[in-house]
């Protein structure tokens, strides 16, 4: 199985594969008690959802030079591609966010159980985030989340200039990113790459990771609270 991450260029260690094995077992039965996904994705919980997190690896090997890495998984959910990178990339220090207290608790107890060191789970609305997080971040993903012109607005201002936002999507991407080309000009934002990749599934299984530069610093302003991002997006 963990073989087929040869694909995303990516060769686990023994002790990678022993980690992946125990929180895949972990996170069934804790799924069973609190639903983090449906009970269909679970019987693909690698294909989905580990496979598809561990893609970050096309955008790592390509982009990040630097050893130290801090990285905002906005909308982290029941851990994915959060908790998957950080028992992968020792060297990244994880932020998860949710506003869900239920799903946080949930990586809480997986930081705890596999003594993940360098993830730091916060519950939160990314809105609501201090002004001391803005322009901190080297990286933010986000995966399954919005509409790509919503989620820049929540994802750039917390980048460093020069950060990268990967956001996870379907190969139809190419309609999010004409229909977020307003938003990317007023963040000072711009596409630099489309990553194209397969899920190791026999459905429908194109995935991209599209890969958003800050190329300059953006109003403190942004992203707006009370909803507007929603309602009126960029």
């Amino acid at each position: 199985m963990y073989k087929q991450l040869e694909k995303l260029s990516l060769v686990l260690s023994e002790q990678n594969v022993n980690e992946l094995n125990l929180f895949s077992s972990f996170f069934k039965e804790y799924n069973d008690k609190v639903n983090l996904i449906s009970n269909n994705d679970v019987k693909f919980l690698f294909e989905k959802h580990i496979f598809d997190s561990l893609a970050f690896n096309l955008f790592y090997k390509k982009y990040c030079k630097t050893n130290q890495v801090k990285l905002l998984d906005i909308g982290a959910g029941g851990g994915f591609p959060s908790v998957p990178i950080s028992f992968i990339y020792e060297n990244i220090d994880v932020i998860p966010l949710d506003s869900i207290n239920k799903k946080i608790n949930f990586i809480k107890e997986v930081k705890e159980k596999f003594n993940l060191n360098n993830i730091n789970p916060i519950c939160s609305r990314v809105e609501d985030l201090p002004l001391s997080s803005k322009s901190s971040f080297d990286i933010v993903t986000s995966r399954a989340m919005a509409e790509l012109r919503m989620i820049v607005e929540y994802a750039i201002p917390y980048l460093k200039v020069g950060g990268y936002f990967v956001a996870y999507k379907s190969i139809k991407a190419q309609e999010e990113i004409e229909n977020a080309k307003n938003a990317l000009k007023i963040l000072n934002s711009k596409v630099v790459d489309i990553i194209e990749y397969s899920l190791p599934i026999d459905e429908e299984n194109k995935r991209c990771l599209i890969v958003i530069k800050k190329e300059k610093e953006v109003p403190f302003s942004y992203p707006r609270k009370n909803g507007l991002v929603k309602k009126k997006p960029l």
